[in-house]
């Protein structure tokens, strides 16, 4: 890792949460991400005139960063601007259960909104294309990939009109957005998952079989990872409005198994396919889902 914890402050979702409109958001989160990336060995990722990425042999050795190589002890290549643009595009889930949150943070879709809502930003000042396609159990609004002018604020008001409501089906609108991909890129899933493993695990895999990669972000509330309730509780669940009443001592060793079970099989699947998987817990900051992003995208040019 290229930096210490220690090392600079991370941005807590109880700030982000008080911080107004999602663009001043997606600013905040962006720009003290970047101030700390540029304090690192990887201090090339600027995104102002280029990325680097780890000397491969057979290259140039005049691409070759020796300032890099005298911070780091490690060989990294400069690459400029024309080779580093690409589409990327957002899919996020609007499902029901989007709409959770505990006391602790901001609800899975506010969250998942200023993931969302970071990665636009940042690709934009990276001059990539970058589009948006929102979905529960169909596709609920879609932004073409592009880098005008103009084309981050629709992505940002698009993203503030969107609201949770219905059902799930990850898997449908995975197949249809990769039928219509006709480019290389990047495709970044933010969701829950909580739907069939198995068919989400497919319809990723149909944007690898076109030739473009894939990142997963997990997006998970800490009481669906930690199943803290200690008394008779009633639960709804969001997407039908079914409810059920359970004691918490009586079933959080079966949930606690089922749920871990789930993000391992998430874990060992999508990677040993090439997707990287990244579990996210709101009440975690968000900047290692860009560093996250980040190294993604630098193996995918």
């Amino acid at each position: 890792m290229p930096w210490a914890p220690t090392e600079r402050p991370f941005l807590d979702p109880a700030v982000v949460a008080r911080l107004g409109t999602l663009e001043l958001k997606a600013r905040t989160i962006v720009e003290g991400f970047l101030t700390g990336l540029h304090r690192s060995p990887f201090k090339g990722f600027s995104v102002e005139f280029a990325e680097y990425r780890q000397y491969i042999p057979g290259d140039d050795l005049s691409t070759i960063d020796w300032k890099v190589y005298a911070r780091s002890d490690r060989y990294y290549v400069k690459k400029f601007e024309e080779e580093t643009n690409l589409d990327c595009h957002l899919l996020l889930d609007v499902s029901g259960s989007m709409a959770y949150g505990s006391h602790h943070s901001l609800s899975k879709f506010e969250y998942a909104a200023c993931l969302a809502a970071s990665l636009g930003y940042l690709m934009n000042r990276q001059r990539d294309s970058v589009g948006l396609t929102a979905f529960d159990e169909d596709i609920v609004a879609m932004l073409p990939a592009s880098s005008r002018p103009g084309h981050l604020r629709s992505l940002l008001v698009t993203l503030d009109r969107l609201q949770t409501a219905h059902k799930t089906n990850v898997a449908k609108p995975l197949h249809q957005l990769a039928d219509t991909l006709t480019k290389r890129g990047l495709v970044v899933l933010i969701s829950d998952l909580l739907d069939d493993p198995t068919e989400i695990i497919r319809g990723l895999k149909h944007f690898q079989f076109r030739g473009i990669d894939v990142i997963v972000f997990h997006i998970l509330d800490p009481d669906e990872i930690d199943f803290p309730f200690d008394r008779a509780t009633r639960f709804e669940d969001l997407e039908t409005s079914e409810e059920v009443m359970a004691v918490p001592g009586a079933v959080r060793d079966h949930y606690v198994k089922q749920i871990g079970d789930l993000i391992e099989r998430y874990r060992r699947e999508l990677g040993a396919s090439g997707i990287d998987y990244q579990l996210l817990n709101t009440k975690h900051p968000l900047e290692m889902a860009l560093l996250s992003y980040l190294s993604t995208r630098a193996r995918a040019l």
